[in-house]
């Protein structure tokens, strides 16, 4: 991540405001939705309410404080995602071949420990076969 210094955010009341806007407008937009399903309204209708609705919610999300600490946040993340080194193609199947071959190991020694366990407790000590 960025070298960014810590700073605690402190919102205000319109931030609070836009954020309980935005949850209402979500809310509505569901509401709306099934009541105008409920009507016989044509689906289409349905659902361009939900998505007007929806978006509105998200553009009042997107003008308060968290809603641009979120972008500023996918900014930083779409930065650092660009600094990583992807492994080439061969070493990715490399590497996946090695797990695969730890895995199947790691099993038959779990099944090999699993029936030593079971062919000592129940033929040596509970003497059954």
């Amino acid at each position: 991540m960025a070298n960014h210094p810590q700073v605690e955010t402190v919102h205000s009341g319109a931030d609070k405001a836009k954020l309980g806007v935005s949850l209402l407008l979500a809310a509505a937009a569901f509401v709306v939705f099934y009541v105008l399903s409920g009507q016989g309204v044509a689906v289409w209708a349905q659902w361009l309410a939900l998505i007007v609705l929806l978006a509105a919610a998200v553009g009042v999300f997107l003008t308060s404080s968290w809603g641009k600490e979120f972008v500023g946040y996918c900014r930083d993340s779409v930065k650092e995602l660009k600094k990583v080194v992807w492994p080439t193609r061969k070493e990715a199947m490399q590497m996946t071949l090695y797990v695969f071959l730890f895995v199947l190991v790691m099993a038959i020694f779990l099944w090999a420990a699993d029936k030593l366990l079971e062919w000592i407790l129940y033929s040596q000590f509970l003497g059954m076969k």
